[in-house]
């Protein structure tokens, strides 16, 4: 049964969609068999594997909007998904996806349509790896209703960080009314600049916060242009900078992923 992981923060620019593609990215590289879900109405992890989501219909939001409709049947969920060259498989995204939100408010048990639509692919993968939109609305709470765990990206920043404690307040009212097995497998450091007494601070300030209480990843993700680059270029950092810092952080940090999950 597939590990489902929900790479989630309510706050946008924080390496979320990055963190997605290359963790991933990185597990396909380490053997195993990878589902990235696009849940973000802004399709930036469909857009960042190289596809077009404006000429898509075969989407997440058509298989939430089928399930949820009144008309008979059901998409095909093997039929919508891609399958990008790096070896991992897409469920994508567009901008219908903005609609659904609206749609979800006035459906019954309206907080597990996604983990009901994608049920069945948990015996297909090993890792689905959900990329939530950037806000706390009905789609994220149903990525978090169909999560086993939450990884929480967090820039080395203080408005990043200021928004932890809602986040985790988030987190745990699923826990505890909706998904009783859902976990938080640990805080990521993105884009840091750790030649910077400011971001040192920040990291500091983040382990007196929370260390004993939720687990830090050891391996932080440095600031980097290259990483921004990966976006317009549909490949993962391993390709587009395979000897970089970035493609090395990755690295350590998917060893450090499949040794927490054991």
């Amino acid at each position: 049964m597939a590990k489902v992981i929900a790479v989630c923060n309510q706050k946008g620019g924080v390496g979320k969609t990055v963190t997605t593609v290359n963790l991933g990215i990185g597990l396909a590289r380490a053997g195993k068999k990878v589902l990235l879900v696009d849940m973000d109405a802004q399709a930036s992890l469909t857009l960042s594997l190289g596809y077009e989501p404006e000429k898509m219909e075969n989407t997440i939001s058509a298989i939430m909007g089928k399930y949820i409709s009144d008309n008979d049947g059901a998409i095909n969920v093997m039929e919508c998904i891609l399958h990008h060259k790096e070896k991992v498989d897409l469920l994508p995204s567009n901008i219908e996806l903005s609609g659904l939100e609206a749609a979800l408010v006035n459906t019954m048990s309206r907080e597990t349509v996604l983990r009901n639509c994608l049920k069945v692919l948990r015996e297909k993968y090993d890792y689905i790896i959900v990329d939530c939109s950037p806000s706390l609305g009905m789609l994220t709470i149903n990525s978090l209703a169909f999560a086993d765990t939450v990884l929480i990206p967090v820039q080395a920043q203080y408005l990043s960080m200021k928004g932890l404690e809602q986040l985790i307040r988030t987190i745990f009212k699923v826990k505890m009314h909706i998904n009783k097995k859902l976990e938080i497998s640990g805080i990521l450091i993105t884009m840091a600049n750790m030649r910077t007494n400011y971001s040192k601070e920040l990291v500091a300030l983040l382990h007196q916060n929370y260390d004993g209480k939720l687990h830090i990843f050891q391996e932080y993700i440095p600031m980097s242009i290259k990483a921004a680059e990966i976006s317009a270029e549909g490949t993962s950092i391993y390709i587009h900078d395979k000897n970089g810092k970035v493609a090395k952080a990755y690295e350590s940090f998917v060893q450090e992923v499949l040794t927490w999950q054991k």
